[in-house]
């Protein structure tokens, strides 16, 4: 690979649309046969729905097929533990086990992958790297537990793929990690979008001006809806003084399946020679046009033990072609990235109140350091909806403004609705390393936890 291209893949992704659709095509239609024949999970989807391989004969017969869900895939592994009969290999053939990253009260995912699996799941990492303009003269550091959850794993490999120095950090604290970051002269930080600013804000305190004294010229972002907010991505980028990117992927996947090249048109790119995305109304099913809000509905062709054919994310999102970026890729493009999950959605008093959407606000205040979502019930009627701000230590002072402006914002943002506004203690609030979960819906039909009784 010559560095000077920006492309990890050259001819693949700057295909014209026609060819890409029949690449797409020729690797359903080998994905939906070799699925009806080595996975029974899916035979037995597809007979139920009186589908066979040889009706996919163009892409909109993708439709023909059955969606896959998590719950099925679940029910599925408890039916038949511990990976269910959707692997499509022998179980000794595998070289890595993960987990999803889950919610509290429930069996995460567990997946298997063989080698050939990880070579493409480091490879699509490989696109999204090389196309924001990380190279191997870089020194990468992964600011990531390296557990069972998938995360920076693939990225780790694709690092080895292009030939930079890795630095791993699983056993680090926040400040071992700062003064890593600084001492090697890292150049490309990757973490979640929480938690590299939970690192800016450490080294503040530590008295390390990461702009001055480090030499980051890029943060890679990945496992949040935050990641495309482009508050978050200022503030990430006023600390550390790097270009800050988006990337997504997902443990069901393996690997991302988008990235923001460094052109930065405002939203990741679609690789589309690996991947089919379909955005879908949630509630028909039926796909929505260029602009408009849907589900993700993903195909991927490049996992081996675990066939993933229409798999509804819950992801919202909103595409937009191509062209709308001018570096030459023909993958769409998700305009703000993952937009939040369909069923983040809480009603308030009649509103939709998105986590992402408060996010989006509260990051313009640059006086905040952490904040948090609490729902409630006011005398068993009425809900209530409280943003809890801890400030900068320097910023206490800003707080009487600072109310009544942020109150004005987030109804501004969501059709007058009211929210109270909180100040917490200096360190009341959580911090995380992974991803964040600044929402508790303490309403009595939900329990603490924002899990149904």
């Amino acid at each position: 690979m010559s560095t000077e291209s920006p492309y990890w893949n050259p001819k693949t992704e700057t295909l014209p649309k026609d060819q890409l659709r029949s690449l797409q095509l020729l690797k359903l239609q080998r994905l939906v046969d070799r699925a009806w024949h080595t996975s029974p999970f899916h035979r037995r989807l597809y007979e139920r729905a009186g589908v066979t391989p040889d009706k996919i004969r163009s892409l909109d017969d993708i439709r023909r097929l059955p969606f896959m869900t998590r719950e099925d895939w679940m029910a599925c592994q408890a039916e038949k533990p511990l990976f269910g009969d959707l692997i499509t290999r022998p179980q000794d053939d595998a070289i890595r086990y993960h987990l999803t990253s889950g919610t509290s009260g429930r069996q995460p995912l567990r997946v298997l992958d063989g080698r050939k699996d990880w070579s493409w799941i480091a490879d699509m990492w490989c696109y999204g790297f090389w196309g924001f303009g990380i190279r191997p003269t870089d020194k990468v550091f992964f600011a990531f537990s390296y557990g069972s959850f998938i995360g920076f794993w693939g990225a780790h490999y694709c690092c080895e793929k292009i030939g930079t120095l890795t630095l791993a950090s699983g056993n680090m604290n926040t400040e071992q990690r700062v003064k890593q970051i600084v001492e090697m002269g890292v150049t490309v930080v990757c973490a979640t979008p929480t938690y590299a600013l939970r690192m800016g804000q450490t080294a503040e305190k530590m008295g390390i001006d990461l702009k001055k004294d480090g030499k980051v010229r890029r943060v890679v972002v990945s496992g949040e809806p935050a990641g495309s907010i482009p508050a978050v991505k200022q503030m990430i980028e006023d600390m550390w003084g790097g270009k800050c990117g988006d990337t997504a992927g997902m443990t069901e996947i393996g690997t991302i399946m988008i990235f923001e090249c460094d052109h930065q048109p405002g939203g990741p790119h679609i690789i589309e020679d690996h991947f089919i995305e379909e955005v879908l109304d949630p509630d028909s099913g039926e796909p929505v046009a260029y602009g408009q809000r849907g589900e993700r509905v993903v195909t991927s062709f490049g996992r081996g033990f675990i066939p993933l054919l229409r798999y509804k994310t819950k992801d919202l999102v909103c595409k937009v072609p191509h062209s709308t970026c001018d570096c030459g890729r023909t993958g769409d493009i998700y305009e703000g990235g993952i937009l939040g999950r369909v069923d983040d959605m809480k009603l308030i008093r009649g509103t939709n109140v998105y986590p992402r959407a408060v996010e989006a606000v509260v990051r313009e205040h640059s006086e905040v350091e952490e904040f948090q979502i609490i729902l409630s019930r006011k005398d068993d009627v009425q809900d209530e909806i409280t943003v809890k701000v801890e400030l900068k230590p320097d910023q206490v002072d800003t707080w009487a403004r600072l109310q009544k402006q942020l109150g004005k914002d987030l109804a501004d943002a969501h059709e007058g609705l009211r929210f109270n506004v909180e100040l917490a203690a200096q360190g009341e609030l959580p911090r995380f390393e992974l991803k964040a979960k600044r929402l508790q819906d303490l309403r009595p039909q939900y329990g603490t936890r924002g899990a149904p009784r």
